[in-house]
């Protein structure tokens, strides 16, 4: 039964990474412009638009309410969202999408690490640290691949 259990966030954890690798495929294509951020407020449009049509087939709530009840946390979360997608922009049109291991490692760093086991409080094991452990490996052997391995 514990193997179903983790079913569901493998589940939701490949939709985001499909999801990840459509938008770099749409960021890194993407033709050049003068206005770097073009592409991103197109984007965005396209995901409200998409977000709008979701909301139809879920529950009912006072928008305004939520909205004042979360200012803060939306307010953080859109900041996140924009520094997200600002490093995206420069780390694909500059350096490519496979330089995105950087920003996996980093993000197990900042999200798991610090937000879900630090500010959060989550469970955190040894096993947690051996991953956080080859996540770092990681990132060593990506500058071993890019210095060596041309």
């Amino acid at each position: 039964m514990k193997n179903i259990s983790l079913l569901y966030p493998i589940l939701f954890a490949l939709l985001a990474a499909v999801g990840n690798a459509l938008f770099a495929y749409g960021q890194k294509k993407s033709a050049s412009s003068e206005n770097p951020f073009l592409f991103l407020i197109f984007l965005l449009i396209v995901c409200l638009v998409l977000l709008l049509v979701s909301s139809l087939f879920v529950g009912k709530e006072n928008s305004m309410e939520y909205f004042s009840k979360n200012i803060v946390e939306i307010l953080v979360g859109g900041i996140g969202l924009y520094l997200t997608f600002l490093g995206f922009y420069f780390l694909f049109t500059r350096y490519g999408t496979t330089y995105y291991i950087l920003y996996a490692v980093f993000s197990i760093l900042t999200t798991s690490i610090f937000l879900g086991a630090v500010v959060f409080k989550e469970s955190f094991n040894f096993y947690h640290i051996l991953s956080v452990g080859f996540a770092l490996g990681s990132i060593f052997m990506f500058h071993f691949a890019q210095s060596f391995g041309k």
